[in-house]
């Protein structure tokens, strides 16, 4: 069971139309799992083996999946209430210990949504239009039960911007649009998706370096104030261009502090309030050291995000511009804005 590298989408800005089939975009790992009796293989966005960490998935698809077939789709994880998608919990699934795999598996389970279908039994579908891969894909799931998911699906343009609207507050990305007529593509941006756009003022209370050496910006870490006055850590943004990282390396060494006087101070560290020195290696490579140069809490960014996670924005911020005309204590939670909330199990069940 060789891996398969994904179909892609390309960034829009508004709901393309035309002969297209509208789906909610999940926030979860993408995956292509694949099914030869009782040997099952759950491959990543980039062709990476997660099998092991998923051994609820395995079952499921075991029982739930033809003998024989390639599936593409998400795995996803619903918050402890089963209202929303929770991103973090699915993030502490990778694991390297097996005895805290199973845990999490019974703690924590994961659900897959299958959204494409690649092959069933002897037949490829790849070069047969996705209209018939869908089709296809709703006979195969026809008996499936829950933790395995066909996800919704709709040629209605304007039912996917309800779903856009409504689905976020579920935890959802937006919506994605797959041209009916199109084969699947592996690693081909031939898809379209549309993702919530917001903006926020963020405080500047740190950077780290960049890989290139000491004298360039890799990232700025971004906070807020919570209610309580305590600057939280809500993320990064980091693309720049390689001048312009040199650049923000000189205009910021005045700012430059020690962490006795800094918000995120390891001393001075308060329950409660997430500051990114809780954890100094990343999750996904044990090497990368994330240690932080502190800088006093003056500046203010204007970044866009897509949505929140808990406290944090749940994918890289992007620069929009700086504002000096910022008060840094008026940057906190209170400006963003608070998706309706609408229940997970809903979106599931179509």
């Amino acid at each position: 069971m060789p891996p398969v590298a994904p179909m892609l989408a390309k960034s829009v800005r508004d709901i393309p139309l035309g002969p297209l089939s509208y789906e909610p975009k999940w926030d979860g790992f993408r995956s292509i799992i694949f099914r030869d009796s009782d040997e099952v293989e759950i491959g990543s966005r980039n062709e990476r083996p997660m099998t092991r960490y998923f051994p609820e998935i395995v079952a499921a698809v075991q029982a739930n999946l033809p003998g024989r077939c390639v599936i593409d789709g998400e795995i996803i994880i619903p918050s402890a209430d089963g209202q929303r998608l929770d991103f973090e919990a699915l993030l502490q699934r990778v694991h390297p210990a097996d005895s805290r795999v199973r845990l999490l598996a019974e703690q924590t389970p994961a659900a897959f949504v299958a959204f494409d279908l690649l092959a069933v039994g002897d037949d490829d579908y790849t070069g047969r239009p996705f209209a018939e891969r869908r089709a296809a894909l709703a006979d195969a799931l026809a008996g499936a039960r829950a933790p395995v998911h066909l996800t919704p699906a709709t040629t209605d343009a304007g039912l996917a911007g309800q779903w856009f609207s409504q689905f976020e507050g579920a935890g959802l990305d937006g919506v994605v649009a797959k041209p009916l007529d199109g084969p699947y593509q592996p690693d081909k941006r031939v898809m379209f998706k549309v993702k919530h756009e917001r903006t926020a003022d963020c405080v500047v209370a740190g950077y780290r370096l960049h890989k290139s050496g000491p004298d360039a910006i890799g990232s700025l870490l971004l906070g807020l104030y919570n209610d309580a006055g305590q600057l939280a850590s809500v993320g990064v943004i980091g693309a720049f261009p390689m001048a312009r990282r040199r650049e923000l390396f000189a205009e910021l060494q005045p700012l430059v502090t020690g962490f006795d006087d800094h918000p995120w101070s390891w001393a001075r560290h308060e329950t409660g309030v997430r500051g990114p020195r809780e954890a100094e290696t990343s999750r996904w490579n044990a090497g990368k050291d994330l240690s932080f140069v502190p800088l006093r809490p003056e500046r203010v960014v204007e970044v866009r995000y897509e949505h929140m996670e808990g406290t944090r924005f749940r994918h890289t911020a992007q620069f929009a511009r700086w504002r000096p005309d910022r008060d840094p204590r008026s940057c906190g939670f209170a400006q963003l804005e608070e998706p309706v909330r609408f229940n997970l199990a809903d979106v599931l069940t179509g």
